[in-house]
């Protein structure tokens, strides 16, 4: 008995997102040890490029992306894209167990929130319009509805990129991941394109001779390598455990926004089912404001208390062995 399309989509989906959650460590690890032996990614580096860590976290991600690509081939954007919440669990315990970010009590209840919102939302996801050329999917792409989306999104990359980059990007995680995800939401439409192209071909109708086919495929590579490049910025500045819930809310959200206007996915659908899927997306959007809250309640290295050490060098005294210690305890001091 074999599976239906919606059902191999979610399986790889699935897989996908244990795959790219892996990625986010091993790729921050390199960039930890790069880090050491040269200039930080996230101030113009590259020289993770000579990480073998590093590639092995791109390899893992390719594998993930490539299976996230084959997902959106058999099964809707709505129902694939929510399920990269299960990145957020792997990362967020990847992390913690490997990169020393401790994940905190409430660091758990922010990822369960997260992954109860994506299940609302994907419960009440609408069906895929069915959609038989690349030919179909220009006609969605060049409605003015879209072509609006396209000309804001691509606008607030371009402000992000050359006003808020230079000025707060080492300091406020959402300029890098405001830029991956603004252009992902882009390369699912091209991936989605694309993938039904290939399949289409697959089958017997050729849809290479297409240019759309090539248009969409060209608008892929420039967002997927724009994305890596910011991506891996946020990852060299800001805590692993919090770049992967952020990103994925960001990426969702704005994912599922173009899909609905250029798919029109909630036409035909009756108020409670609407009313639902935004719920799932604030309740998602809370859980990640849970997760971003608790990123900075590690415990402090403990201080000596009330002690008070220096060091009284004679005039020729060089070396350590030969310095006296005094140490003055508060104790030594009546109360007032």
């Amino acid at each position: 008995m074999g599976f239906s399309e919606n059902t191999k989509g979610l399986i790889l989906a699935m897989a996908s997102s244990a795959f790219i959650g892996a990625s986010f460590i091993l790729k921050k690890k390199g960039l930890k040890r790069a880090a050491a032996a040269g200039t930080r990614a996230g101030v113009g580096g590259y020289a993770y490029l000579l990480e073998p860590l590093w590639w092995a976290g791109m390899i893992t991600m390719i594998v993930g992306e490539v299976a996230n690509f084959v997902a959106y081939v058999y099964a809707p954007a709505v129902l694939v894209t929510p399920l990269g919440a299960l990145s957020i669990i792997v990362s967020a315990v990847l992390a913690h167990f490997l990169l020393k970010e401790p994940i905190t009590k409430m660091g758990i209840v922010g990822c369960v929130t997260c992954i109860v919102g994506s299940v609302v939302i994907v419960i009440h996801a609408p069906q895929e319009h069915s959609l038989n050329s690349v030919e179909e999917i220009w006609v969605l792409a060049t409605q003015t509805a879209f072509l609006i989306y396209v000309g804001v999104t691509i606008s607030l990359v371009l402000v992000l990129v050359l006003h808020f980059e230079p000025r707060y990007g080492q300091t406020n995680i959402l300029v890098y991941l405001g830029i991956c995800s603004l252009m992902g939401s882009l390369t699912v439409v091209s991936i989605k394109a694309i993938g039904i192209a290939i399949k289409l071909t697959l089958e017997g109708v050729s849809q290479i001779a297409y240019p759309q086919t090539w248009f969409f495929l060209t608008v892929a590579i420039i967002c997927v390598v724009t994305q890596l490049n910011y991506l891996n910025k946020a990852l060299d500045t800001f805590n692993a455990a919090i770049v992967a819930p952020v990103y994925y809310v960001m990426f969702t959200t704005l994912t599922i926004i173009a899909s609905v206007i250029m798919f029109k996915d909630w036409s035909g659908q009756n108020v409670s089912s609407i009313a639902s899927e935004i719920c799932g997306f604030i309740t998602v959007l809370s859980g990640t404001i849970i997760l971003h809250a608790t990123r900075d309640q590690e415990p402090p290295a403990p201080q000596p208390q009330g002690t008070v050490t220096w060091y009284i060098r004679g005039e020729s005294v060089k070396s350590s062995e030969d310095e006296r210690l005094l140490t003055l305890q508060n104790s030594d001091y009546p109360e007032p």
